[in-house]
């Protein structure tokens, strides 16, 4: 049994009282209901489809590795025809921003086999090739990872609802371990990225993204990676000036470990 099968095993126990205790997925329609969730964004790849995204600075683009790689040649997808739509709605934009650079996790490993790896390194960093500065649109914060049974939300663009953000205010942590988070958040293809956010306190915080949704003997959960370690990785990427596209380099410093992962087996294991 893989350590994310474990995990899974560990969170079904749980499921029933958190999928009890989520709130269901809200369209936010108007600008109200939109309102402070603008930073989060739809991030359009090579016209082939899209990921959610969110910004943490006015120029920086947190999202799912894996939204950078074509699905069908498992090749890094030129960033430079790539764009993000900050708090796309019905058609508009609170802000366009085209990509400059764009980091995945040195450890990730794009492949069709998953893997406890793949989910714990499925972080993206992305800078933009102008800050957004517009009022409206504020980045996000970033917090630690949460506890199990602790509330957090999503918001998210899906296959199904591409045209507005929606919100789950309350899902719920179901497991976690070795960076991995196990969630009942309601996620579907196009909510990679999406930020995952804690809700306590006056602000909303980015604790995870999600990497990914599962289903076990007919209960879905979602799995995203914890940001501490991984977020700070990235970071140093893009500070020590990695990033440009290069074709035979789609990932620039991949460490060889990465292809260690074990597979998982006994879930149906979807990648959104």
């Amino acid at each position: 049994m893989t350590r994310i099968v474990f995990l899974i095993s560990i969170a079904i126990a749980y499921a029933t009282f958190a999928n009890a205790q989520s709130s269901g997925l809200k369209r936010l329609n108007t600008g109200d209901e939109s309102r402070g969730w603008e930073g989060v964004g739809r991030l359009d790849v090579a016209g082939k489809g899209f990921c959610t995204g969110a910004l943490i600075a006015p120029d920086l683009v947190l999202t799912a590795a894996h939204c950078l790689f074509d699905r069908d040649t498992g090749e890094r997808v030129d960033h430079e025809i790539m764009e993000f739509l900050a708090g796309w709605r019905d058609g508009r934009a609170s802000a366009y921003r085209n990509v400059r650079r764009a980091v995945v996790h040195p450890d990730y490993l794009y492949d069709g086999t998953a893997t406890t790896d793949r989910v714990r390194n499925d972080l993206a960093l992305i800078e933009l090739d102008r800050p957004i500065r517009n009022t409206q649109v504020i980045p996000f914060e970033t917090a630690e990872r949460p506890a199990k049974g602790d509330k957090i939300g999503v918001v998210s663009y899906a296959l199904d609802r591409s045209e507005a953000p929606s919100l789950q205010e309350i899902c719920h942590v179901m497991a976690r371990q070795k960076g991995v988070l196990v969630m009942s958040c309601d996620v579907n293809f196009g909510s990679s990225g999406a930020p995952i956010f804690t809700m306590d306190g006056d602000s909303a915080k980015i604790v995870s993204v999600v990497s990914a949704k599962a289903e076990v003997k007919g209960i879905p959960v979602s799995l995203g990676t914890a940001l501490e370690s991984p977020l700070a990785r990235l970071r140093a990427e893009l500070a020590a000036g990695r990033g440009r596209f290069s074709v035979t380099g789609s990932q620039e410093s991949r460490n060889a470990d990465a292809i260690e992962g074990r597979a998982i087996s006994g879930a149906k294991f979807v990648k959104p």
